[in-house]
């Protein structure tokens, strides 16, 4: 979703018995032309899964790459404030990731079957 500066993944299990991950939204810098898109991730995150309050991830990484400068400032400041806007949003709509994609315009299922 480079228009919202995220990248939603979720990690399906091996086995059908085995319990799901959350699905992640992460907060990253979208370069793109006419025919490719390249995306840097910022290291911060929000997984949400499902029936319960999303949360923060990745903040650790998030603040050592800060303090060390690996993460230039504007990125830092894009990161943060995504994932805050994001989280206000998806609690607008009690968590519900379904609910948020669709607010958004994206009306594909989610997880994909």
């Amino acid at each position: 979703m480079p228009e919202l500066g995220l990248r939603l993944t979720t990690h399906r299990p091996r086995s059908r018995h085995a319990r799901s991950s959350p699905s992640v939204l992460s907060a990253v810098r979208v370069e793109r032309d006419h025919r490719h898109w390249q995306t840097t991730d910022l290291l911060l995150g929000l997984a949400v899964p499902g029936g319960t309050t999303a949360r923060i991830v990745r903040s650790e990484d998030f603040a050592a790459a800060v303090a060390g400068r690996v993460l230039r400032p504007g990125d830092a400041d894009q990161a943060l404030r995504t994932v805050h806007r994001t989280l206000e949003e998806l609690s607008n709509v009690n968590h519900n990731l379904t609910s948020w994609l669709t607010w958004h315009g994206i009306y594909d299922s989610w997880p994909p079957l």
